[in-house]
């Protein structure tokens, strides 16, 4: 593929993490803002050059970072403006919630029952004990570790933002894994799209992801249009425990999710291309895309579940905990003779071979060792955005990629910036590293979150200088240019 080198051009600085970034039209104006959600709750837009709070919800965020050393995947994730937001001043808010945490998911397993306390954050299967590979989430009410809620906000006349009802309220196991960008409006059915992430740990230990009835590790649209009269929905974790009227507005578009960096669109013609990565356990970060599918209605998933029969088939299925990508799921050990190599073990490999046929391939993927040259060892995919300008002529029409930290040994950390595209014959894709300009000097460089503007012609990058929340005001947001 061909090389591409771009620019760097700082907006803003000294941010809280930027976790989304995205555009919109402000009610009176004729231009567009962009929008900088931060982690810790802060909403921001920039107008004329001008930084100023649009919204400021840090007294309902949980406390973030106090359990993994200040490391965290709670806080503000999601941020959507509705289409019509010009007119009607909607907008959908998903936050890990204050005053909800809790001891962690506690498994029905030997260890449970021996008193040891909630499941290891940091799961690993092991293929020969079968007690680890069918663990069951027991205790729900009192072992999670946290609940996040899914709101619509209104932007009132006088310019001040009010909450108008919550959608969803999801009890999830662990800190991890709740989905980041999880929030967009799908410009094909008009409907709120939510990416949930698998609950966390590691390897998906209750296999949430693949349950049809478990709300965890699924892509769910959600009909805002419809009004369910429950303003305060009760706190659940699969959708048979959702009131009916809010069954009803639900639909599933995947399963089989680890954690998705949001979703994007792209228009061809008259139909769209869909684009989702799947953030790796061990191996792989996959960038998946795909054109047509029909989702399940909530209520046809569980009239299937109580029948004990299966749905009609058509919504994705991106294969985990079975596959990672495209290998089946691998447990990495050291090899104890030579410390250079790893030893790979399928981890769930029945589950691999039940879903060889039925999951979607991923368009490409990036391997967290990699000693090609002009690829890079990534850590964790964080954005992917199709673009549809021409200003960076050898971008147009690809589909661009961020990750966290490539793993070259170097003395301060830097992110990666890459892209592929769709392949005309519908095959597997490679994918080229993007070469940028800026020099960030001793400071580390996370690649956090990556945004566009309405029409996919403008790239924006959301970069911090820690890996964690706690450490304040070190992010930056540059626009991506020739």
């Amino acid at each position: 593929m061909k090389k591409v080198k771009v620019r760097l051009r700082p907006i803003v600085s000294k941010l809280n993490l930027p976790t989304v970034l995205k555009t919109t039209i402000l009610p009176g104006e004729s231009f567009e803002s962009l929008f900088i959600a931060t982690q810790v709750g802060e909403i921001f837009y920039i107008e004329n050059g001008v930084v100023r709070t649009f919204l400021d919800i840090r007294p309902r965020i949980l406390k973030l970072g106090i359990s993994e050393g200040g490391y965290d995947e709670r806080g503000l994730l999601g941020l959507a403006f509705h289409p019509q937001f010009y007119y009607n001043g909607l907008f959908y808010l998903h936050y890990s919630a204050a005053g909800t945490q809790g001891p962690g998911a506690l498994p029905n397993s030997e260890s449970a029952r021996q008193g040891h306390g909630a499941l290891p954050e940091h799961f690993k299967p092991n293929p020969c004990d079968p007690s680890t590979l069918n663990l069951k989430w027991i205790n729900r009410e009192t072992q999670y570790d946290h609940i996040d809620t899914v709101e619509e906000w209104i932007l009132q006349s006088n310019d001040q933002p009010q909450k108008r009802r919550t959608l969803l309220n999801l009890r999830r196991p662990f800190f991890n894994h709740n989905g980041v960008n999880s929030l967009n409006f799908s410009p094909e059915t008009g409907k709120l799209v939510l990416t949930t992430g698998d609950g966390g740990s590691g390897y998906d230990p209750f296999n949430l992801s693949q349950d049809d009835l478990e709300i965890a590790g699924k892509i769910i649209e959600i009909d805002v249009s419809k009004n369910t009269y429950i303003n305060n929905p009760p706190i659940v974790t699969r959708f048979n425990e959702i009131p009916i009227t809010i069954q009803e507005t639900l639909t599933v578009m995947a399963k089989g999710v680890r954690n998705i960096p949001g979703i994007s669109f792209q228009r061809f013609y008259n139909q769209y291309m869909k684009y989702a990565g799947n953030v790796g356990q061990h191996l792989v970060e996959s960038i998946f895309s795909f054109g047509h599918y029909k989702p399940i209605p909530v209520t046809q998933l569980i009239q299937a579940s109580l029948m004990n029969s299966e749905p009609d088939e058509g919504f994705i299925n991106f294969g985990w905990r079975g596959w990672e990508g495209a290998f089946p799921t691998p447990i990495m050990s050291d090899c104890t003779n030579n410390p250079n190599l790893d030893e790979k073990t399928i981890a769930y490999y029945n589950e691999a071979v039940a879903l060889s046929g039925s999951r979607l391939q991923p368009l490409t993927s990036y391997f967290h060792q990699d000693t090609r040259p002009d690829k890079f060892a990534g850590t964790a995919l964080t954005g992917v955005q199709p673009y549809m300008g021409n200003r960076i002529p050898g971008l147009t029409g690809t589909v661009v990629f961020t990750d966290f930290a490539r793993k070259e040994s170097q003395s301060q950390v830097r992110g990666a910036l890459a892209f592929t595209s769709v392949r005309p014959d519908g095959k597997q894709n490679d994918f080229s590293v993007i070469q940028t300009d800026y020099e960030f000097g001793s400071q580390s460089a996370y690649y956090v979150s990556l945004g566009t503007n309405m029409n996919q012609t403008r790239l924006y990058l959301g970069v911090y200088g820690s890996m964690k929340v706690t450490d304040f005001n070190q992010g930056t947001v540059f626009e991506i240019v020739p």
